[in-house]
């Protein structure tokens, strides 16, 4: 064989083994392999107020407080789809908010969510009483949002914390209360939303991992069943719908149980 096809061939070998370790690369930032701690279920706490108030101070020092927490928590809330069937069109492409409810309604109150058929029911029921109580159902702020759990459901322990810390949802987490927030959907860069990605979100966060990742219950995707977002990527995320300018909106985040 001639030196110069030696050299062809290594170069061509070369350049293939660079681009396959790029693309494993590309692969591993973008997908996060996790194992998560077993799911637990819901139990009512006896006689506690709510530690995550809307005026609760900045732990001091946060790095004490957060020692006595556990590790890693993993609550057992079911997961829904906004479009339970797979059908994206209207109204389904404005059911995060109607799907983030019914998973944090269903975990308090330990009921299940007994498949597509059942999600789809239930939050065209929360669709129906959005419709009366506002006039209409797309984009719920997180106040609209928290009277959707107040009113429709009877839930009486519900709170809009402002400005949340990641202590501060892993505290709740901790206490065994749900926490849904509402984001600024394109900045969550979620691989399995359809380009870009929604303008507003709302998703259920439901634990989290020893290295700080969240995990969530993602109803934007039908792969969004204990998803797992970095800390910092959900935390920058974070915007109440600010009547459509959502990446100025404020941060803000509803804990219920």
């Amino acid at each position: 064989m001639r030196k110069s096809h030696k050299y062809l061939f290594f170069s061509i070998g070369l350049i293939l083994l660079i681009m396959a370790v790029l693309t494993v690369f590309r692969l591993k930032s973008r997908i996060i392999t996790v194992s998560l701690p077993p799911a637990v279920p819901y139990s009512a706490p006896e006689n506690t107020e709510l530690q995550v108030s809307e005026k609760q101070p900045e732990p001091e020092p946060e790095k004490k407080t957060a020692k006595t927490l556990p590790a890693e928590v993993n609550l057992k809330i079911p997961f829904t789809s906004q479009a339970p069937h797979q059908n994206w069109e209207m109204p389904y492409q404005h059911f995060c908010e109607e799907a983030s409810v019914l998973m944090a309604v269903s975990y308090v109150k330990n009921q299940t969510i007994a498949g597509p058929d059942d999600a789809d029911a239930k939050m065209r029921d929360i669709m129906e009483f959005e419709i009366k109580q506002f006039g209409y159902h797309e984009d719920t702020n997180i106040t609209e949002t928290a009277t959707i759990l107040r009113q429709h459901f009877n839930l009486s322990k519900v709170a809009v914390v402002d400005e949340p810390t990641v202590l501060q949802i892993k505290t709740a987490l901790a206490e065994g209360k749900a926490v849904i927030v509402p984001a600024a959907g394109r900045q969550l860069g979620n691989p399995n939303f359809q380009s870009p990605g929604p303008l507003y979100h709302m998703l259920v966060i439901k634990g989290y991992r020893k290295n700080g990742d969240f995990i969530t219950n993602d109803p934007g995707t039908r792969k969004g069943a204990d998803y797992v977002y970095r800390a910092d990527t959900l935390m920058n995320a974070i915007h109440d719908w600010n009547g459509g300018n959502v990446e100025t909106g404020k941060k803000v985040m509803i804990v219920v149980g």
